[in-house]
This record gives C-alpha cells, structure tokens and sequence, in this order.
C-alpha cells in the first residue's frame, strides 16, 4: 500500500476499525478512524483524505446522508462497507456518491485493489469546504451559515438551496437541475415550489437589501450566486 496514502474509516465497530488499521498497515498519520458520522465528516474536512472508508450503519447518521453531506463540497473517493447487501442499499449508496461498494465480509487485497482503482477514477481537484463572499460564509463541513458574522437558521432545503448554488458559485443552474437534485425525480417541473423556497432563503440572507445582491435569477433558466 502507497505509504503516503491518507484514509479515514468512520465505522462504529471497533474489530472492523482494528482489521482495517492493521491490515492496511498505514503509518502514523495515514490512518484516521471515527465511529459516528458527525465526528467523521468533520475529520473528512480536516485531514484531507485520499480515500473514505465508510459503513452504513452509524449510530447518529444514516451512511447514504454521510455521502451526501461529504459529497456537497468534495469528490474524495468513497468506498462503503457495509453488512447490508440488498441492490436497493447499493442503489441508493452510489446514486448518494460513493465510489464503490463492499459488503462484508471482505478480504484486504479486494479492498487494497478497489482503493487503487477509486483512486485513479478520483477527481484530482477538491474543493474548499468554506464559501465565503460578500459577508456570506458557507461552512459545508460544519452545515453552517453566516451573514455579516451571524449565523443564520435555515431550513434543510433553504440550506440545500444554498449548498448547491455555493458549490457552483458564479454558474447558472437550472430550475430543472436544482428541483431534481434537491426535490428528487418527479419534481422537475415544481417551479413554484423552488420560487417560495428561494424567496424565504434570500430574505434570510437580506439578498436585496442595502444594495446587497447574492443571488440572481436568470429568467426563464436559473439562479446565479455572485461570487464576484
């Protein structure tokens, strides 16, 4: 195994942290290991890993919801591990994100081997886990906004909203494009429900006030935030 290699484990069983640490055989500083998913994503944020190690079965989280909150601000190679072995578990992990699949048990080769392929097929560029601009802050780690220094409170689609917008800042997406993602199939042609929902986040972020312009719609097509 590449001795620069970077992993972090978030599983809640200590025998299966214990296999992987010793069977990976990482040194000191390569091998990160959490066992709830709070503590996990946050340490996805600081160590910067090459590769997630992940289990489904979390004691504070769901492991589909940990993909998608690591996922709203980085493409670092997911691979899960995970008792659940139904098509249905591996559909909604791989449509959340992740790289790859494994269901326990499993052998350290086949995992060495599919580390090695997640990461080739990974992105070579991460982005920052802080938007920041105008007074408007992003944390996509911590799931926190601040306008001006205060954090603000917002619902989990106003935040959705945000996060997506944030992660392309300066690009339109598509009313289509953020009903699909946020909303999921079906919703694709709700374009009054996304205007309420953008409505409320941009008055919580005083979008339009004392000159402030953060969002911009594109009419007909989407919503721009400014990054410049």
């Amino acid at each position: 195994m590449d001795e620069s290699l970077r992993v972090v484990v978030i599983e809640d069983e200590a025998p299966i942290r214990r296999f992987l640490s010793a069977g990976l055989s990482l040194p000191d500083g390569g091998f990160f290991e959490s066992e709830t998913a709070i503590e996990g994503i946050k340490m996805v944020a600081q160590k910067d890993p090459h590769v997630v190690l992940l289990d489904l079965g979390l004691p504070d989280m769901d492991g589909v919801e940990v993909i998608q909150r690591i996922r709203e601000w980085t493409r670092v190679p997911i691979i899960v591990l995970s008792a659940r072995g139904k098509e249905s578990d591996k559909v909604a992990a791989l449509d959340a994100g992740a790289d790859d699949y494994l269901t326990k048990p499993f052998s350290i080769p086949e995992l060495m081997a599919r580390i090695r392929v997640a990461r080739r097929h990974g992105a070579t560029t991460e982005q920052s886990t802080i938007f920041s601009h105008a007074g408007l802050v992003v944390d996509f780690a911590a799931r926190t906004v601040r306008m001006d220094g205060v954090e603000l409170h917002l619902t989990h689609i106003e935040y959705r909203l945000l996060a997506t917008l944030a992660q392309h800042a300066g690009m339109v997406i598509t009313q289509k494009q953020l009903l699909a993602d946020i909303w999921g199939p079906g919703y694709e042609f709700s374009t009054h429900t996304l205007r309420v929902h953008m409505g409320n986040l941009r008055s919580k972020l005083g979008d339009g006030q004392n000159g402030r312009r953060l969002i911009r719609t594109e009419t007909g097509v989407g919503y721009r935030l400014v990054s410049s």
